[in-house]
């Protein structure tokens, strides 16, 4: 934004586009876009647009029933233990979209999901049983 603001301020102050270019060390033909967008829509048509790139193959109502059956499965009494194989075959069963497994993480991440897991406990473990092997390990 720096360079473009810079662009058009030398620009206003009598430069030709050429030699803005050659001052800034840019092309000129950027000079020349950059100077038509402010002459067009002001400083605010210099701001740079974030890329859209490619929209999400979840609708809205996909990504939520997604999300609940992530959090319903962390509460389960086995652990809820899931991977990215796993889930990747839960989209294409349920949702039939087809996500590479690298995808699975990027799509959960959008979601607002960490993947980061906790040691998984036993559902047969006795914190009792745990304290008394403490007193007698030593």
């Amino acid at each position: 934004m720096r360079m473009r603001l810079l662009a058009v301020a030398h620009f206003k102050a009598g430069k030709n586009k050429a030699e803005v270019a050659r001052t800034l060390n840019v092309s000129r033909r950027m000079v020349n876009e950059w100077v038509a967008k402010y002459l067009k829509g002001g400083i605010s048509a210099l701001e740079s647009k974030k890329p859209s790139g490619r929209p999400c193959h979840l609708t809205e109502q996909q990504k939520v029933a997604l999300i609940d059956y992530i959090e319903k499965q962390s509460h389960t009494c086995k652990g809820g233990r899931l991977n990215g194989e796993m889930l990747q075959s839960y989209i294409q069963q349920v949702f039939a979209v087809n996500y590479h497994q690298n995808s699975i993480y990027n799509l959960l991440k959008s979601l607002g999901i960490s993947w980061t897991t906790s040691r998984s406990k036993h559902p047969k473990q006795s914190k009792e049983a745990q304290d008394e092997f403490k007193k007698t390990a030593n």
